[in-house]
């Protein structure tokens, strides 16, 4: 059985922009007065920081048997051929190749990802897009996975 975690951080550069988006409201707020200035900068730059947070903090793992994408749980026993892609293939699958029925959980900050068939014929999901640095290993984690569950069914 094999484990796999990765988070898919946003980059450095969203950092500076929200703390940038937090001194332009306060320069919004500067004709108020010194202290609605400090609001600005104080809930402008937190409420900026939450965004980029909550948009980078989303994780993939392969707990056991199972894919865990952002809020999706998939059991490995119903996935099928993982294709890993480089940064043309990922553009490719998330513009013109794209079947409006997948799941995709995309970040267009991260120039690879992972294609996996969905092999459940009572899933209208024909396939999984996942952003992902490392291709490769969560395919091989995810067919550890399946391998896994179908060990498990036999004994």
């Amino acid at each position: 059985m094999q484990h796999y975690e990765e988070r898919l951080t946003a980059p450095r550069s969203w950092w500076t922009i929200a703390v940038l988006i937090g001194v332009a409201c306060a320069l919004i707020t500067l004709p108020l007065g010194t202290i609605p200035m400090l609001g600005g900068l104080v809930v402008g730059g937190a409420l900026a920081t939450i965004a980029v947070s909550a948009y980078g903090s989303v994780r993939i793992r392969v707990v056991g048997d199972t894919l865990l994408a952002g809020d999706a749980r998939i059991p490995c026993a119903a996935l099928g051929a993982a294709e890993a892609l480089d940064a043309e293939g990922a553009r490719a699958w998330r513009t013109h190749k794209a079947d409006s029925r997948a799941f995709m959980l995309l970040r267009g900050y991260v120039p690879t990802a992972l294609r996996i068939e969905v092999t459940d014929p009572a899933d209208p999901t024909p396939y999984l897009y996942l952003s992902t640095r490392s291709p490769e290993r969560l395919a091989a984690a995810v067919a550890a996975g399946r391998e896994s569950a179908a060990k498990a069914d036999q004994g």
